[in-house]
Parts: C-alpha cells; sequence; structure tokens
C-alpha cells in the first residue's frame, strides 16, 4: 500500500466516532493539523445547526461577548489545555479521566457571558468547542501535548483577531486598565505548563519502569 493511501486509510480510521476516545494512528504535525482542522469542521456545523435551535427555543437570544485582550486568548491555550487535559491525563494515565477533563473544559464554555442568565448563556460558544474536547485528548494522549497548546492557542488568536476586525470587541493587546489581570494570564500559564511538564517526566519515569520489568 502506498504512502498516500496509508495516510488516507487512517484518517478515515481516526475520523471514525468509535476512535474518539483512542490515540491517533499516526501524530505528524500535517496529520494532527487535518484532524484538528475536522473536529473544527463539526463544531461549526453544530454551531449553525444549535443556531438555530437556540433562536427558536430562547427568546431573543444574542451570543455574548467578554472582554478579552491578545494575551488573553493567546495564554488560554497552555492554561486551559494543561489543567483541563494534561495534567489529568499524565496524573492518572486514563483516557477516560482525560476525556472527563475535557467534558468539564467544554461545560464551562457556556459561561463565558457576563450575565448568568438563560437568554444571555454562551451556547454557541459551547455547541462550537464541544468537538474539540476530542481533539485535545487525542492529541494529548498521541503523545503530542504541546501541539495541543500551541494549536489551540493559534485558533483563539485567529478568533480573536477576525472578533475585533469586526467590531465585535475592542482590538487590545493587554489590558491597559489592569495590566495586572494580564501578568495573572502568564504567571498562572507558565505554572501549569511546568506542572504538566513534571508530571509527563513522571509518567514517563513509569512507563520505562514497567516496560523494563
Amino acid at each position: 500500500m502506498s504512502k498516500s493511501n496509508t495516510i488516507y486509510s487512517d484518517l478515515k480510521n481516526d475520523m471514525n466516532p468509535v476512535t474518539w476516545i483512542s490515540k491517533y494512528r499516526q501524530n505528524s504535525i500535517p496529520y494532527l493539523t487535518v484532524m484538528v482542522l475536522f473536529y473544527h469542521l463539526i463544531g461549526f456545523v453544530i454551531m449553525i445547526i444549535g443556531s438555530i435551535i437556540v433562536d427558536f427555543v430562547v427568546n431573543n437570544y444574542t451570543e455574548p461577548t467578554i472582554p478579552l485582550t491578545g494575551i488573553s486568548v493567546i495564554f488560554a491555550g497552555p492554561f486551559e489545555e494543561s489543567i483541563f487535559f494534561g495534567i489529568p491525563f499524565y496524573l492518572t494515565g486514563n483516557n477516560l479521566v482525560t476525556l472527563a477533563g475535557g467534558i468539564i473544559w467544554a461545560t464551562l464554555h457556556v459561561l463565558n457571558t457576563p450575565s448568568v442568565q438563560a437568554n444571555s448563556l454562551a451556547y454557541l460558544t459551547w455547541l462550537f468547542v464541544t468537538p474539540s474536547i476530542f481533539a485535545s485528548l487525542r492529541t494529548w494522549i498521541s503523545g503530542k501535548g504541546w501541539f495541543a497548546i500551541i494549536s489551540h492557542s493559534i485558533w483563539n488568536l485567529i478568533f480573536f483577531a477576525a472578533g475585533c476586525t469586526n467590531g465585535e470587541f475592542a482590538c487590545r493587546i493587554f489590558n491597559e486598565k489592569d495590566f495586572l489581570i494580564d501578568i495573572a494570564y502568564i504567571t498562572t500559564s507558565v505554572v501549569f505548563i511546568l506542572l504538566t511538564y513534571f508530571l509527563f517526566l513522571r509518567y514517563e519515569n513509569k512507563v520505562i519502569s514497567k516496560s523494563v520489568k
């Protein structure tokens, strides 16, 4: 079988929902990029369908926005990926525990709103990110957690650029009124990345120890 046929076969297998909590069959950067885009495409379709349902069910619904900065969206990647995916996986080595972390992560997106009321929750954001649970989960368990972090931050930055360009919110790199908020974003992200790295080393040592026995 040719290399292109092998890649096609592996992609077809990995896109099958039956495999969505297992490792990818390949973990090259181009392969992972295709899979991330695949899950984002599913999220986009679900969001479009969901918007029709939400508009029908929730009176006077408008998708909320919260103040964002370039710093906050970039460092949300390492913070969220570490705390909800990397740390659960390297602590337990269990795919289902990591999946649970991802479910919590996605669900919290519904609270991306300045007002916690039924007609102002971020339903569409939640619907869009839900398939990304599997993208992050599978990337971490496939040994490419760093790619999950980088792709998450890049995707956030793309949406931030699109939103501020369209006037949905101000195009701010940092918080001019309270720069301590951005410092907190950076600091907590670094702390959780370091914690994830130490847990990774611990996890790898356990794997090596088991293979030696």
